[in-house]
């Protein structure tokens, strides 16, 4: 069916990025070719900006939406200068500041707030606690805890989600107020325990870093389930995108290390093959985005994360290359029809089916990869939130 039009200023935009992105890579290899490809690299780094659409009529009034985030603009020269006047040939140039990683995060961080305000749905007050989760030979992880009420209960424990957000490996985290709003109220409406892990990002951290972070917050949490007012018996994982491989791949290395019981997995939009062999371009033809571009802009967030291109078959990087999917838990994934990353989540439904794990899939029809967070005006997304903790209260049978 048709992309929603909810998304039409917003694929405007992220077509603008997709083209403004390529003239600075190209730029950047033009004039300085031996730093070129790492500048490249930085560049396509960056989040990439969309515009969010306004509420409808009926809704609250809100801020209108501005443009995708963008690094902080350069400070001015010293000393004010009169309009058009002339500059001496040999004043120096003032260089301008870099665009900076941290800085790039930070408007990525005050977007996020603003698609909350715009697009998305408050979370609720629930009670919520920090742990930091000490990993063997890489560094700690943080952890948060979002129980569904506003205290803790050992005495009637409750289910328990290992929970990882998306952003490509290199940008999010738990503290993103759409990623921590989610959280809220899938604890909330569930009735579980999310608990959200902070792993790294790259490249400051490449794989297997985050995998191994992650798969340490799984054992702490079952050899602390009882403390935490969690069922051992009741633990699921889930994921979106990156996060969602991620949530892959921890069961697959729960199966080869512990075999702890893991119950259930969730993955949203997951990635699956880092190397790009399942990418779908029907969807990118769709949105009239440029193939090249598209394919350029995905490939690059394989290259951030891992420390070498051979490393996108191992089955800690890419799950769907996992030997063997016998013994995995039962799945539950969900995909979106204008989304290149489709193929992924089809592919490795089959794949678990083919092993003979419980796995249904879900497509949602004319949105895009990030539909969920939508809440607050797409009712498919509404819908997707439903559908997840429909998912999630099944661990309470």
């Amino acid at each position: 069916m048709p992309l929603d039009p909810i998304f039409t200023e917003r694929l405007r935009t992220h077509r603008k990025y997709l083209i403004s992105t390529a003239l600075e890579q190209a730029k950047a290899f033009l004039l300085h070719p031996r730093g070129g490809a790492q500048a490249a690299q930085r560049a396509a780094a960056k989040p990439a900006p969309v515009r969010a659409p306004k509420r409808p009529p009926e809704s609250r009034p809100v801020p209108e939406p501005v443009e995708g985030p963008r690094a902080p603009v350069p400070e001015p020269v010293e000393g004010p200068r009169a309009p058009h006047a002339a500059v001496p040939a040999n004043t120096p140039k003032v260089p301008r500041k870099k665009k900076t990683r941290a800085s790039h995060r930070k408007a990525a961080l005050n977007w996020d707030k603003k698609e909350l305000q715009t697009i998305g749905t408050p979370g609720p007050r629930v009670l919520t606690v920090e742990h930091t989760v000490p990993v063997d030979r890489f560094p700690d992880v943080r952890v948060r805890i979002y129980y569904p009420g506003r205290t803790v209960t050992t005495d009637r424990p409750i289910p328990g989600v290992l929970s990882f957000f998306g952003g490509a490996f290199r940008i999010g985290g738990i503290d993103y107020p759409t990623t921590d709003a989610a959280f809220r109220r899938r604890a909330a409406d569930a009735d579980v325990a999310i608990v959200a892990v902070d792993y790294a990002l790259a490249p400051e951290h490449r794989y297997p870093t985050q995998v191994e972070q992650s798969y340490a917050a799984l054992e702490w949490l079952f050899a602390n389930a009882e403390s935490l007012g969690i069922d051992p018996g009741r633990i699921a994982v889930s994921g979106v995108s990156a996060g969602a491989n991620i949530a892959a791949v921890v069961t697959i290395m729960n199966r080869e290390r512990a075999g702890l019981p893991i119950a259930l997995q969730v993955l949203e939009v997951p990635v699956v093959d880092l190397t790009g062999r399942h990418i779908d371009l029907a969807p990118v033809r769709a949105m009239h985005v440029p193939r090249i571009l598209a394919i350029r802009e995905m490939r690059s967030i394989a290259k951030t994360y891992l420390p070498s291109r051979a490393q996108a078959k191992e089955a800690y990087a890419s799950p769907l290359f996992a030997a063997s999917h016998i013994g995995l838990p039962p799945a539950v994934i969900l995909t979106a029809e204008f989304d290149p990353l489709r193929g992924d989540g089809a592919a490795y439904t089959a794949a678990l089916r083919a092993a003979g794990v419980d796995a249904s899939a879900t497509q949602y029809l004319g949105v895009t990869h990030d539909a969920s967070i939508f809440t607050g005006v797409l009712p498919a997304a509404r819908r997707w939130h439903t559908d997840v903790v429909s998912a999630l209260r099944s661990l309470h049978a």
